[in-house]
């Protein structure tokens, strides 16, 4: 059943036009750093930051959809040229209509990848849903696709790379 499931995923990849990904756990491996001034540190993954220009060159926008906020994610997503982000929100559900409305896409052109409980609520509003390796197995159970890696360690880019490899095989 699960192998059925993310193979139908897989074929819808060819329509997305939106990743919306989650920060904590996903594009980084879920720990929370703190330095000793009390500074949030967050560890990113190079090639997640890749997956993000890659998509860019394709022609797919990259939209984050986080719980949390903090310079040291508002700096990462400067630098990889994210723009539509909504942070700090703990409702996802409110904001993913209005993410996919700035970005003029539909909720079947939309994919999402999260790894916990407030991400599952939005999973069944997008066309693709997808999670981390190391995500808890009733996230798991919801998910279109479960992702060979775990979060932090090119969950992202995996999830590009599908995607990307999809729409070549679909030519």
């Amino acid at each position: 059943m699960r192998e059925r499931r993310q193979k139908r995923a897989a074929e819808k990849l060819k329509d997305i036009r939106l990743i919306i990904t989650d920060v904590d756990g996903v594009l980084t491996d879920g720990g929370l750093y703190y330095g000793a001034d009390g500074e949030s540190l967050k560890r990113f993954h190079a090639r997640d930051g890749l997956g993000v220009r890659l998509l860019h060159d394709a022609g797919i926008q990259v939209a984050v959809l986080s719980g949390r906020d903090g310079p040291a994610l508002r700096r990462r997503l400067k630098d990889l040229g994210i723009t539509e982000a909504v942070l700090g929100q703990a409702d996802k559900r409110a904001a993913l209509s209005g993410i996919m409305e700035r970005c003029s896409v539909r909720p079947e052109e939309t994919a999402f990848i999260g790894d916990d409980v407030p991400d599952m609520e939005i999973f069944c509003r997008c066309g693709v849903s997808a999670t981390v390796k190391d995500a808890p197995d009733y996230v798991k159970a919801r998910a279109d696709i479960v992702l060979k890696m775990p979060g932090g360690q090119g969950a992202f880019r995996e999830l590009v790379d599908m995607l990307l490899l999809n729409r070549m095989e679909s030519l």
